[in-house]
């Protein structure tokens, strides 16, 4: 039966999940994400999320799979990606309006203002 909901990423994403009862993995690289592809295609698993840093590393996997019916596999992204654009976007506008970027440095060990 397939029932179960795996995720493949980076253990301080994917490690609260394990609170709502999915089984997720941590791989140090690419070569132990293969691996896990593996293993939840075997264990069969129903749905496989795949942090997005490693989704494009695994396409031929990824590939293989979409002829089966299970796993379904499904990329995710972090909020990580989407902070630093957002951090980039207002350097920018601040240096526009105020033609430094001393509004959004961020300070340093020792600093005070």
């Amino acid at each position: 039966m397939y029932e179960k909901v795996a995720v493949i990423g980076e253990a301080d994403i994917v490690f609260p999940l394990r609170a709502l009862g999915i089984k997720v993995f941590s791989p140090k690289n690419v070569e132990e994400a293969r691996k896990m592809i593996k293993e939840i295609e075997e264990r069969k698993f129903a749905l496989c999320f795949v942090q997005e840093s490693l989704f494009e590393s695994l396409r031929e996997e990824r590939e293989a799979l979409r002829d089966k019916f299970c796993p379904v596999v499904v990329g995710f992204s972090d909020h990580r990606k989407i902070t630093d654009h957002l951090a980039r976007a207002m350097k920018e506008l601040a240096v526009k309006a105020t033609g430094s970027d001393s509004v959004v440095k961020k300070r340093g060990e020792n600093e005070t203002r």
